[in-house]
């Protein structure tokens, strides 16, 4: 089993420092990634649901900090060695493609091949509003940009792909990315859509939940949609959310999860320190 640490990027992790301890110590005591979230504003006042609460709401305050996903994860590729940095996730459809590649790729390069890209279609109709997107658009924004990444990472030097929402090409996109088949996608979110779009598309699939009943009818549509694709979904990684405890962790991997993502131990550097020492000698050791 290995373990993730969430939220790399927001709230105090916006300080650099916190998050160069988080990122230093979780490496130093076995972690095998972090992972960085994404809104590029949050409206005021929004209404949309948010879907991991049951208020609704974005836990904190909408003055929250949350930085860029990908420019902490560059910081933290500068000084660590093994980390595997994710993001978790990158809402797509907001951003072309064409942009998304080269700094994806990019990072890659200056990590040695350590990038993981979770992406999402979204939830928050009022940010896809401000930059001038349609919401009810956002799934087949999503297909076409993850069709588009795949070309733009092929190994030949000029790329192509025309779709209703993004056409280019011929183009050459330099560099390519360090790992031999491109920069894992990791499709997230607990949506049937969203496990739909994991069979067809992902090299992953990351549900933001951790009840494992409701994880089996995911994993079991995924599956279904992976054979219907010509895919084997044996070959699709499987993540979640959770809690750092051996029972849990041993009952989600007796489903198939390979990965579980959690939260940070504290919020100041002592208590980190402690924290993931102390699920390091009594968690990771065990699972």
């Amino acid at each position: 089993m290995k373990l993730g640490l969430m939220f790399a990027n927001s709230g105090p992790f916006a300080n650099p420092q916190l998050m160069a301890h988080l990122a230093q110590t979780a490496e130093r005591f076995g972690f095998e990634s972090i992972w960085t979230v994404e809104h590029v504003v949050i409206p005021q006042d929004y209404q949309s649901p948010y879907p991991y609460s049951p208020s609704g709401k974005i836990p904190g305050s909408e003055d929250v900090p949350i930085p860029d996903p990908l420019l902490p994860l560059a910081y933290a590729a500068a000084i660590t060695k093994t980390l595997r940095l994710g993001t978790g996730v990158m809402i797509l459809p907001q951003r072309h493609p064409l942009y998304v590649a080269k700094e994806v790729a990019t990072l890659d390069v200056l990590s040695n091949g350590r990038v993981i890209l979770g992406i999402g279609s979204g939830w928050l109709k009022e940010e896809f509003d401000s930059l001038g997107l349609d919401f009810h658009q956002r799934g087949a924004r999503t297909d076409e940009g993850i069709k588009s990444l795949r070309a733009l990472w092929s190994p030949e030097a000029a790329s192509s792909f025309h779709g209703k929402h993004f056409s280019f090409g011929p183009v050459k996109c330099f560099p390519k990315p360090v790992q031999k088949h491109g920069v894992p996608i990791v499709i997230g979110g607990h949506s049937p859509a969203a496990a739909k779009r994991a069979g067809r598309y992902g090299d992953g699939f990351f549900p933001a939940i951790a009840e494992p009943d409701k994880l089996k009818e995911l994993f079991t549509m995924m599956s279904a949609e992976a054979k219907k694709a010509g895919r084997d979904p044996k070959q699709i990684e499987l993540s979640c959310m959770g809690r750092a405890k051996v029972d849990s962790l041993k009952a989600l991997g007796d489903i198939g999860i390979e990965r579980v993502v959690v939260p940070p131990p504290a919020y100041d550097p002592e208590g980190i320190t402690r924290g993931l020492e102390k699920i390091a000698n009594e968690v990771l050791s065990k699972v």
